[in-house]
């Protein structure tokens, strides 16, 4: 700015001293105009003065261009290594208005985005044009690489590293190496991005990737970028085993059975089983800078593999087709097997229901059983008490026709003695023990059962009284 500044005002000096060396040569010409008319006043052309002096504009111009090597604009940011012409240098990395003393200045992005871009076609055939990259982001057309068995892709990539600002030894040493940001991304980092991802698409194979190792993918790929590359080594791979898609009911195998020996490549480890790595070939490390992102974006993959996808994805959707509708099978058949262990339940219920309830009749049967052997034994109880008393009275008829015969009693007599006979056998019926409850089941035949209840609720109120 200052610089554009000084040499408008060096333009203006210029003007003037061309205008003052014009205005001396038409004063001079307006003289001999004015001697040759008679006196009358000719135009004078000191009328238009100039309103700065040409040597003070060329004096500003020179002090104000002078400034701009003092003096530069630190942009937010950004960090810059100014590099002195006597020597030394120093580190810059706060926004504003800086010294630098006419030294060199080198800025370079605190974060810088690499990405590698997929173009696409249009209907002409003609690609689409690159978007140019702004301060801190380089854009490239996406390259093509080969995958372990030689298909072929275009990778996208989206990189975004970071300078180290905290050591100011570290940063002015990558400033003095690379002399600019360009320099150090060209030269530096998408080398070492082209290695990582020329060494990552050697471990795997095109149909490895699209089956579920994209994330190893990024994985390996950022690892280099950050540790270093990988030494990788050959090997022959066992034969591949068919993928099984389905279930017991039905398999099916999909995919190319491959039964030829391959070779391949995976990442060489040390005994103790370290990955050892190339660490000569990655010179990021040294220079401080660190992978904030590395991953893929997309790929692109050529022709013939795409119409290969194609052929696996109508094949795995009729794979999953059949398996879907051996599952209905399935679980049709679960069905069926569920309403029969429904069903055998439900009869199961119904038979227990009828076993219970003829139990419970063969208990109730036996109970009533009981109680009817506990009414008869009282039932001889009583008439072992009836035979008692009859005993009894006969023992005392026998003892009263005993004495008649032998005394031959008179009327008075024989009254007081059957007076005495009915005292007798009182007094024998009172200290005969009686049962506490006698059940007479009725001759209109009855529930036996309500009898039995009846029986046992007057129990129970003899027992309360």
């Amino acid at each position: 700015m200052l610089t554009t500044i000084g040499i408008i005002l060096l333009f203006f000096a210029l003007v003037a001293t061309i205008w003052k060396h014009l205005k001396s040569e038409f004063d001079e010409r307006d003289r001999e105009i004015r001697a040759a008319n008679d006196g009358r006043k000719p135009r004078n052309m000191t009328s238009f003065p100039l309103p700065l002096n040409p040597m003070l504009l060329t004096i500003l111009g020179i002090f104000i261009i002078a400034l701009n090597g003092m003096f530069f604009w630190a942009n937010a940011g950004t960090a810059y290594a100014v590099q002195y012409p006597w020597g030394g240098d120093k580190m810059v990395k706060t926004q504003g208005l800086k010294t630098k003393f006419y030294g060199r200045t080198i800025p370079i992005s605190y974060e810088i985005s690499i990405q590698d871009r997929i173009l696409k076609m249009d209907r002409d055939g003609a690609y689409e044009e690159l978007a140019e990259g702004q301060d801190g982001i380089y854009n490239r057309p996406a390259h093509q690489w080969e995958f372990a068995d030689a298909i072929k892709a275009d990778i996208g990539t989206a990189i975004v590293i970071g300078i180290e600002v905290d050591d100011e030894k570290t940063f002015l040493n990558m400033a003095d190496r690379n002399r600019s940001e360009s320099k150090l991304i060209y030269g530096r980092v998408i080398p070492n991005i082209d290695a990582a991802l020329k060494n990552t698409c050697k471990l795997m194979d095109a149909q490895e990737y699209i089956s579920g190792k994209a994330s190893d993918f990024d994985r390996y790929f950022r690892d280099q970028l950050e540790n270093g590359m990988y030494i990788v080594e050959q090997y022959v791979a066992e034969d591949r085993i068919p993928e099984i898609i389905g279930d017991t009911l039905t398999i099916r195998t999909v995919g190319n059975v491959n039964n030829n020996k391959q070779t391949k490549y995976r990442i060489k480890r040390d005994e103790q089983g370290d990955v050892v790595r190339d660490n000569k070939s990655n010179t990021l490390t040294q220079y401080g800078i660190h992978i904030y992102q590395a991953q893929v974006t997309g790929i692109d993959w050529e022709s013939t593999f795409d119409e290969r996808l194609q052929l696996q994805k109508e094949q795995v959707a009729q794979t999953q087709l059949e398996k879907q509708e051996a599952e209905k099978e399935f679980y049709r058949a679960k069905k069926e097997i569920a309403k029969g262990e429904s069903d055998k339940a439900a009869e199961r219920a119904k038979l227990e229901k009828e076993q219970i309830k003829l139990t419970i009749s063969a208990e109730t049967r036996a109970k009533v059983a009981e109680q009817n052997l506990i009414v008869e034994k009282r039932q001889y109880e009583v008439e072992q008490f009836k035979a008692k008393s009859k005993k009894v009275a006969a023992d005392a008829q026998y003892y009263e026709n005993a004495k008649l015969v032998s005394a031959g009693l008179t009327p008075q007599e024989q009254a007081e003695l059957e007076l005495k006979k009915v005292e007798v056998i009182s007094a024998n019926f009172s200290q005969m023990p009686t049962p506490g409850l006698v059940i007479n089941g009725g001759s209109d035949g009855g529930d036996i059962t309500n009898s039995l209840i009846q029986a046992a609720m007057a129990k129970q109120l003899m027992n309360d009284k």
